[in-house]
């Protein structure tokens, strides 16, 4: 059966972008009811006529220019400005010097404002604060003066467009986060959905083939050896510990898009990376993995080093610690630093036998584990009584120093 893919769209701008396109029209026709009302004051009335037809003209024409971010491009915005601009330069031509000094209005009036909140929509303050300066030199042209009516007009202009455009940055933010949100909620309960079939079906198929090859040992043994590290991959893969899944929210100007995507373990960025990721390979039916149940991140170069330290000191265990040892990963989370402990249940390790290895050249403890360590600015503590198993306690700062730091 296909898979069924739903896609959820949220967006908080579009009742923005609708309000914007009746602003337009509702501005536009103020501006020419106030032309209409005071014809008496325009010394050149046709230059006037002929700017509302331009004006009327291009604001009808280009309603489904602001009917979302994507239609409204860089070059329909500068257009846009440029018209209003150039309808506030006009005045001082076309209309007698009472209607200045008395603080009239400019041609577009108040549809001025509304290509500077195109601006703020489309990107944030900052293009706010752009599209606000050039519209406020023209305001103190076209009264020759800083009058303190003038002033207070551009102030209103200013700040409020900044304000709707720092609002908008602060709900695309919010749609990102909310969207993603609702993908977790999502994928935990599919993965639960499959956590629950899985274990009523393969889970507990292959544990009954590790009991059973238990019982009749020879070659059904191993069988079942191989089938209960199977079953503890399967878990591991089930609950989400094998991969990690980003939910990535593409197009923000038409809001939170969101789709799932598959990551590497690394993710494949320069962002931290979730350390359980990369130990979950480890786990099997000899070795269990304890880690918290929140993501324990780290600096990529310092997880990796982590991590193939950890690989370093299971692998020790699988080789020396005898074939029936076991042995377990914990991982602790501190606010300061990340400590993962690796313990086994094998004989241990001789006095002196360390110094040994390491003067016949074989340095997988000196190199592979503390070397590592070292170059990340931590810590590797091997205690090994005889007899009693072998602890391997490695420390890393959340803030890495050394080589690893600077890869």
């Amino acid at each position: 059966m296909a898979k069924q893919v739903r896609v959820m769209r949220m967006s908080v701008e579009q009742p923005l972008w609708r309000a914007l396109t009746g602003y337009r029209v509702l501005t536009m026709l103020y501006a020419v009811g106030l032309f209409a009302t005071e014809y008496d004051q325009f010394d050149r009335p046709g230059i006037a006529i002929a700017y509302y037809v331009v004006l009327c003209v291009w604001t009808l024409a280009t309603l489904p220019r602001v009917q979302n971010a994507a239609a409204c491009t860089k070059r329909f915005l500068a257009v846009d400005l440029a018209i209003a601009l150039t309808g506030i330069v006009l005045t001082p031509l076309v209309v007698d010097q009472h209607h200045i000094d008395s603080g009239g209005p400019t041609l577009p009036s108040i549809w001025t404002a509304g290509s500077v909140l195109a601006f703020a929509i489309k990107g944030g303050w900052r293009w706010a604060a752009l599209a606000s300066t050039p519209v406020a030199a023209a305001n103190l042209f076209e009264r020759g003066q800083p009058a303190r009516d003038t002033v207070h007009n551009v102030i209103l202009v200013w700040v409020a467009s900044i304000a709707i455009g720092y609002v908008v940055e602060v709900a695309r933010a919010s749609e990102r986060t909310l969207a993603r949100a609702l993908e977790i909620e999502a994928a935990t309960r599919e993965r639960e959905r499959l956590a629950r079939d899985i274990h009523d079906s393969v889970l507990q198929v292959l544990a009954m083939v590790q009991r059973r090859g238990a019982v009749l040992g020879g070659e059904a043994a191993e069988l079942g050896r191989m089938a209960g590290e199977q079953e503890v991959a399967l878990r591991t893969l089930v609950s989400g510990g094998l991969t990690s899944v980003s939910r990535v929210s593409r197009d923000a100007a038409q809001g939170a898009v969101v789709h799932v995507v598959d990551d590497e373990p690394d993710g494949g960025s320069d962002g931290p990376l979730d350390l359980r990721a990369l130990l979950a390979p480890y786990a099997s039916a000899k070795v269990s993995l304890v880690e918290p149940g929140a993501p324990v991140p780290l600096p990529p170069p310092a997880a990796r080093e982590l991590a193939a330290a950890v690989g370093a000191a299971v692998d020790n265990v699988h080789r020396h610690a005898g074939e029936h040892a076991r042995a377990w990963i914990l991982v602790e989370d501190e606010p300061d630093e990340v400590i993962v402990t690796v313990r086994d249940d094998g004989p241990g390790i001789a006095e002196g036998r360390l110094a040994q290895a390491e003067g016949e050249g074989r340095l997988g403890v000196a190199q592979s584990i503390r070397g590592r360590l070292r170059d990340l600015g931590g810590s590797a503590e091997l205690i090994s009584p005889p007899g009693q198993g072998t602890e391997v306690e490695l420390k890393v700062p959340k803030i890495s120093r050394g080589k690893a730091g600077q890869r």
